[in-house]
């Protein structure tokens, strides 16, 4: 598992400040923490009550900062349809999947991501939760979402790439999450597959994870060491069973 020290792009003061005392959160969607002069921008992220999000059964448990960044694709259908009005009903979709097939009290992820580029709250108190510095308990990495966010992308990735759309709102999700945790992003954005058994985030997606965190700290403006290799790419992994399902979510002795 990669390194999971920080490359200290946010100031110690600002950040203790910021999560001790917590952040006000403006309308609906864009984050404003005490940022440095060379921050990520937040993208914009639409909340739960804007693509109608139905109540958890329980309420997310607030817990530490995460140290990897887990990608995901959905193993939905790689849909044309990159509207914003599809991108709410993909939310209200996966979270009917997550609660009335799994059982699970709610969304698993934190973020979810559609094809159009729209990126969209997860899991309730997520942006809460992000605005603290801190984090929610999820259902996405088994054995692993004490410490880690997941960022769904809808689609699936086996075989083809996401558009540029998609790539684009990752990338800047990606940057603004690595700047507001102080992590670095050639250690901290992993994959699915990296903890468990499973196909995603799609053999495709997968291996332009060296690529995707390169843009990550291209972004970031972060003199880091570029990656150059292929990361292997097992192809005697778990498919999907069924449309949404993308691997071990939720282990044993975890909350889902």
């Amino acid at each position: 598992m990669p390194d999971t020290s920080a490359f200290g792009r946010r100031d110690f003061i600002s950040r203790a400040a910021a999560i001790a005392g917590g952040a006000a959160l403006i309308g609906a969607a864009d984050l404003t923490r005490s940022r440095s002069a060379h921050a990520a921008a937040a993208p914009h992220v639409y909340t739960r009550a804007e693509w109608g999000a139905r109540p958890p059964t329980s309420p997310a448990q607030i817990i530490a900062a995460p140290d990897h960044l887990v990608v995901h694709h959905m193993a939905f259908p790689n849909s044309t349809d990159y509207s914003l009005t599809h991108a709410f009903q993909l939310s209200r979709d996966c979270q009917d999947l997550h609660m009335d097939t799994n059982g699970w009290s709610d969304t698993g992820q934190q973020l979810t991501i559609s094809r159009g580029g729209y990126v969209m709250e997860g899991r309730n108190r997520s942006i809460e939760a992000i605005g603290k510095g801190a984090n929610v308990m999820g259902a996405q990495t088994a054995n692993n979402n004490g410490h880690t966010l997941g960022i769904e992308n809808e689609g699936t990735y086996i075989s083809v790439l996401p558009p540029t759309a998609l790539w684009n709102a990752l990338v800047k999700t990606l940057a603004w999450l690595c700047d507001d945790y102080g992590l670095d992003p050639h250690a901290s954005i992993v994959g699915h597959r990296d903890y468990v058994d499973t196909q995603c985030p799609g053999d495709a997606l997968y291996a332009q994870l060296p690529k995707l965190r390169n843009d990550v700290a291209n972004a970031l403006g972060a003199s880091l060491t570029a990656e150059r290799t292929t990361p292997y790419v097992r192809t005697d992994l778990p498919a999907p069973v069924r449309s949404g399902d993308h691997g071990p979510a939720v282990g044993p002795r975890e909350h889902s």
